[in-house]
């Protein structure tokens, strides 16, 4: 829970910091600039995949947003390493799905759980939507494509029509965000369960993860409460070792287990070697800051768009140029202008 809400009051910081960003560009007072926070691009991730691509194409890490490729490749590590658990200890998302939980579990006296036969379908569609996104980028996708869409005007102020996307929402995006808060409420991370392509990724990572949770047969008493406390509904009580895709190694069922070292996290193989808890959430919480560092220092962390640029371009954001249709973008007609 400390984790989550620091993340949490971190990204209201740094979308914060960002409003204050747009505002100055808006404000055309180029003598006194504003940094702007590259760890926003994080809220960017087909860029992010679109990016990567292009530096398997080329081994070249493109500089319009360079902190969303750096951002997604630390979020993929740290699922191959302690699985899912972005998802539970990072992701703001999660956190608020988790909120509207709780809320509706002192409302109704409970959460509820679909039946299996609709249950399984509708996780189904999260992959179906990874599966769209993946296709249309690394295989919809050329060179051309690929470099066209990384430079275009659109790309480059993604992140500011992302802000504006939220702060002008119409009403359909209102109605659709109001009707997934409320389905949160009465049963535990819909969006999360059913809908996000992106912890569709990371559980499908998770599966090369070398830490799992695992039970001590002979110990344990079958009393059933790692089950009834798993935020996924994973039968933990009946497994050796979780290897479900859904486990975002909150250790939930570890906290809750009344027999000492029955469930614990361990490598696999023979030994079974253990893993303490707290490094687990020490690598969970260091990976991100660890990855901006070394990138920042690498030069791969801030956008190279000049301030001059995002000046211009917040001013003329109605423009064509910065519409996309299904990933089709056009080309910045005069680029002398920005210099």
């Amino acid at each position: 829970l400390t984790v989550q809400v620091g993340f949490l009051l971190f990204l209201l910081w740094l979308g914060y910091d960002f409003i204050r960003f747009v505002h100055w560009a808006e404000s055309g007072d180029l003598a006194n600039p504003v940094s702007r926070p590259p760890g926003v691009e994080g809220f960017l991730p087909l860029s992010a995949l679109i990016s990567l691509k292009y530096w398997f194409y080329t081994g070249v890490i493109n500089n319009i947003h360079p902190a969303a490729m750096v951002i997604l490749l630390a979020i993929v590590g740290m699922s191959i390493l302690v699985r899912k658990s972005f998802c539970s200890w990072v992701c703001p998302v999660g956190y608020l799905s988790e909120s509207f939980a709780a809320v509706g579990a002192r409302i109704f006296g409970r959460n509820f759980r679909l039946p299996r036969w609709l249950d399984y379908p509708l996780r189904s569609l999260k992959y179906l939507l990874l599966f769209f996104f993946a296709w249309s980028i690394f295989v919809g996708m050329d060179f051309k494509a690929v470099e066209a869409f990384i430079y275009s005007p659109y790309n480059r102020v993604a992140d500011i029509k992302m802000l504006k996307f939220f702060q002008n929402l119409d009403s359909t995006a209102a109605w659709t965000l109001i009707t997934l808060a409320v389905l949160s409420l009465f049963v535990k991370h819909f969006w999360c369960r059913y809908l996000c392509p992106y912890g569709a990724l990371l559980g499908i990572l998770g599966f090369f993860s070398p830490i799992r949770v695992t039970r001590n047969i002979p110990t344990c008493t079958d009393c059933g409460l790692c089950t009834k406390v798993c935020p996924a509904h994973i039968k933990v009580h009946k497994a050796k070792s979780v290897v479900s895709d859904e486990c975002t190694s909150c250790l939930t069922c570890i906290d809750a287990c009344p027999v000492a070292d029955t469930l614990y996290l361990a490598l696999p193989g023979k030994s079974k070697k253990k893993v303490a808890p707290l490094l687990a959430a020490l690598a969970i919480v260091l990976i991100l800051p660890l990855a901006a560092a070394v990138a920042n220092l690498a030069g791969h962390w801030q956008s190279g768009i000049s301030p001059k640029e995002y000046m211009i371009r917040v001013r003329e954001l109605n423009r064509p140029i910065y519409i996309h249709n299904r990933g089709q973008v056009q080309t910045e007609p005069n680029p002398e202008r920005f210099r």
